[in-house]
């Protein structure tokens, strides 16, 4: 395990963030999407987006926070996760709201070459600390049915299909998602 921290994310890490998406799901979802979708994303365009998530976030519930790994003479951003109260993104199709007690997660990625250092389980207890302290009692989150790696990692801490499933199209191809949930109480 590396050494490493996770904070609030802060409007300067912003395209540090853009990077990282950019990065991971180029390598992580190469199989997955297009190859021309892929190539055609804009990480300016990613990074205002991030910018505009930390700074001006919909609510005080709407959290950025980034996982750091801290080498003796340096610190990195390796990663992310982004989060807030479930809204309509969180849910299934023709699926009614979800409790405001339900916080969906909408990003948590680490990059390819820091990964198995321990950097997600830090963002996701931290993430997990955020949640509790904002009264939310379960979460969700939409994984790619072909994205076998956060399939087992949210699977190892606990978390477990709920029975709902959508399909994303992304330039005419249908790529299938599920959504996982784990209960925030008693943990």
């Amino acid at each position: 395990m590396a050494l490493g921290f996770v904070r609030p994310a802060r409007p300067d890490d912003a395209p540090e963030i853009a990077r990282i998406q950019l990065s991971t799901w180029r390598t992580a979802y190469r199989r997955m999407f297009p190859a021309h979708v892929l190539a055609n994303l804009d990480e300016s365009y990613l990074a205002r987006g991030w910018t505009e998530a930390i700074t001006e976030a919909p609510s005080a519930r709407h959290r950025v926070l980034i996982a750091v790994e801290q080498a003796e003479n340096s610190k990195q951003v390796v990663g992310f996760a982004a989060s807030g109260p479930a809204d309509e993104q969180a849910l299934a199709p023709e699926e009614s709201a979800l409790p405001d007690d339900v916080a969906a997660v909408t990003d948590l990625l680490i990059e390819p070459r820091w990964g198995r250092r321990g950097h997600g389980s830090r963002l996701l207890a931290a993430a997990v600390d955020n949640w509790r302290d904002d009264g939310f009692r379960t979460a969700v989150a939409w994984v790619y049915d072909a994205d076998t790696v956060m399939r087992k990692f949210l699977g190892s801490t606990g978390w477990e299909p709920d029975g709902a499933g959508r399909a994303l199209d992304v330039d005419d191809l249908l790529v299938p998602q599920l959504r996982l949930h784990v209960a925030l109480d008693g943990e």
